[in-house]
Parts: structure tokens; sequence; C-alpha cells
């Protein structure tokens, strides 16, 4: 059974606070159907990066678009595709520091003071492992932790949660070498886990409504006693993408390779 509730009574995320300070007590009080309280072995708190962010003091000026865009800019590996609004703002999907591609590079303006923005965390599997080690500390449990933020993605509508951040669970579920209902070898079945418990969490931690942690209970199969290898892996290798090309760079580099 998969349950997942989220985390009430939080007050708001400042710069430098101790976040497991902070969450460690609304989780000790966290109630489930069953009639038991808190967190335990095999739960998987999960957070979303803006408050990450904010604890870590990741919050810089933005006082015009010029300067917006200059911040944009600073987080900024690899412009993966551009277009120009009306009002002369850009729209940019980039690759980040951290490898993930996201709109602005994850460059956030909402819920944070006026003429300010909020960069993501600078390191967030470093940031999961420290949250789980503060929570180890308050609570004697080592759940999974898993740090989120909200992404488009490719021909499909509407946003969703993604694991930028892990600690203490498999990211990934390589299915390969099973076989099917039909005794046919899986070959290419790897599943995204820590996306799929960041996007069961975004559903009760809502968007504007001032609950950032979700806690999910049911995948203590996942959830590991050292911290792993963290969500960076899931960012797909340049050698592994299809699509890091534009189609006229594929075409002139099939035309200078002799297959165009």
């Amino acid at each position: 059974m998969l349950l997942v509730q989220s985390v009430e009574g939080l007050p708001p995320v400042t710069g430098g606070d101790d976040l497991a300070a902070v969450v460690a007590p609304a989780l000790r009080e966290l109630r489930w159907p069953d009639g038991s309280t808190g967190v335990r072995e095999g739960d998987v708190v999960v957070v979303a990066s803006k408050v990450v962010a904010k604890a870590e003091r990741r919050l810089v000026a933005a006082r015009s678009r010029e300067e917006l865009e200059a911040v944009i800019d600073s987080q900024t590996v690899r412009v993966v595709a551009e277009r120009v609004r009306p009002d002369g703002s850009s729209l940019r999907i980039v690759q980040n520091p951290q490898g993930l591609v996201l709109a602005a590079a994850g460059v956030d303006t909402s819920d944070v003071p006026l003429g300010t923005a909020l960069l993501l965390p600078e390191d967030p599997d470093a940031s999961a492992r420290t949250l789980r080690r503060g929570l180890d500390a308050r609570l004697g449990v080592r759940p999974g932790v898993v740090v989120t933020d909200t992404v488009g993605r490719p021909w499909r509508e509407g946003v969703t949660d993604i694991g930028i951040g892990a600690a203490g669970i498999i990211t990934l579920q390589d299915h390969r070498g099973r076989r099917d209902g039909y005794g046919r070898e899986l070959r290419v079945t790897v599943v995204a886990a820590v996306d799929e418990i960041a996007a069961a969490a975004d559903l009760v931690k809502g968007k504007v409504d001032g609950r950032p942690v979700a806690v999910v209970r049911g995948m203590g199969h996942l959830v590991t006693r050292e911290d792993g290898d963290g969500a960076r892996v899931l960012a797909r290798p340049a050698e592994d993408d299809l699509f890091r090309e534009g189609t006229a760079e594929a075409y002139a580099r099939g035309l200078a390779d002799g297959r165009a």
C-alpha cells in the first residue's frame, strides 16, 4: 500500500535556518490512518527545492528584467532552446550547472520578495544528505530524502515534479533482464523511481498552499541505509541524448559524415 501525506504546520523557512530542525517537530506529529505517528524506517521525506534553497541562502537580487536575465545567464551551461516573447523577454530552456535541463535554469521569482530571485540548491544531493543526517539525529530514523523541483516536459502540456536531489533511496529501478508476462526479456526498462515518488508527493504538497514537505510510505524496498549516488545519475549523458542537437545541427553533421 502506498500512503502519501503532506506535513502541516511548518513555519516559513528563511536564510540560515537548519531545515532538519524546522521540519523534525512537524514530522514527529504526523498522524497516519492506522493511528501511528511520526516517520519510520522506510519512509521517504519529500521536500520542495524552494525551501531548501531558502535555507541555503540562495536568494539573489533581480530588480529588473536585465538583472534577472543576468542571473539566468549565471546559471546556464548550455542553451537548449530559446523563444523571444512579444514583450521582448525570452523563454530559455537551458542546462544548469547541476546538469538539469529546465526553463530559466530553475531560477524562480515566485513566493520570494519583490526584486529578488531564488536559485536552486547548489548541490541538491548534498542538501538531501544533510537533511537526512539532521532528521536521523533528531528523530532516530533514517528516512529516504528527495528534493524536488517542478519541470515542464517536451511534447506534454502541464508541469510535474521530479527529484533533483536524493539520499538513501534507489533512484533508478533497473528491470532489464526480467521477463514480461509472455516470457520476453525486458531490455530497456529502467524506471525513474525518484521522479515517480516526487510526482506522487506533489499531489498533496501543493504549489501555493504552503505545504512544501510530504512523506511517502510504502516504498521501503527502495530506501537504503547508505546515502547512495543521489539524483545526479538521472541526468542523461550527452552521448545518450538523441535530442541534444537541433534539426539543422544534426543535418549539418550528417552532411559532414556523408549520411545526408
